[in-house]
């Protein structure tokens, strides 16, 4: 049986929203359980979710969460790829596959993940999701490239890798922009306080 598992990056900075975006609530709870949420709902395994300097309330307000793996960035001022490294060393061992998640994003839909499973048993490397014309989030790579990611610097996350297998990945498009929205701003935070999208 192919063992999927979740890496969910949540140790930004939230420059651009002026406070801890990721523990804003949104419908009664906090913005990063969303996808915590959503990998535990779609039987995802091993789970982690990589925190900075907010790491202590993460892990009061999922306390309630089984399965989590809760991993500490001490560099996360650093950029995404220290965190992506810490995700990939903690899953490498444990699974076949893994999807890359963003802490911010809200509305995927149990159908994209389940999708993107589907495609990647037909055997692709790569499957990623296009939303409405726009690239986003969640990725599913599959172990082989893990030591790709293990070697990326910096302020970046897996561009380069995917571009680089670009014949092996696979695109699946969707026609709703908003499924693909990751919250940034405090405008995008008005946004999505609507009735509308959940």
């Amino acid at each position: 049986m192919c063992r999927i598992g979740a890496i969910i990056l949540a140790a930004g900075m939230s420059k651009r929203m002026g406070q801890p975006k990721l523990l804003l609530s949104l419908k009664g709870k906090s913005l990063f359980r969303y996808p915590l949420e959503q990998a535990i709902r779609n039987h995802l395994n091993p789970i982690c979710l990589i925190g900075g300097q907010h790491m202590q309330a993460f892990k009061m307000e999922a306390a309630d969460l089984l399965n989590v793996d809760f991993i500490d960035n001490p560099n996360y001022e650093q950029g995404m790829s220290w965190s992506l490294k810490l995700g990939i060393e903690k899953v490498k061992e444990r699974s076949d596959a893994t999807f890359i998640f963003l802490a911010d994003q809200p509305f995927v839909p149990d159908m994209v993940i389940q999708s993107m499973i589907e495609q990647f048993h037909k055997g692709s490397r790569i499957v990623r999701p296009l939303y409405q014309g726009e690239f986003g989030h969640p990725i599913l790579i599959d172990k082989s490239l893990y030591h790709e990611f293990l070697t990326i610097e910096g302020d970046q996350g897996g561009k380069e890798i995917i571009k680089k297998y670009k014949s092996e990945t696979t695109i699946l498009s969707f026609d709703e922009s908003i499924w693909g929205m990751d919250i940034d701003t405090p405008e995008d935070y008005q946004i999505i306080k609507q009735d509308i999208y959940l």
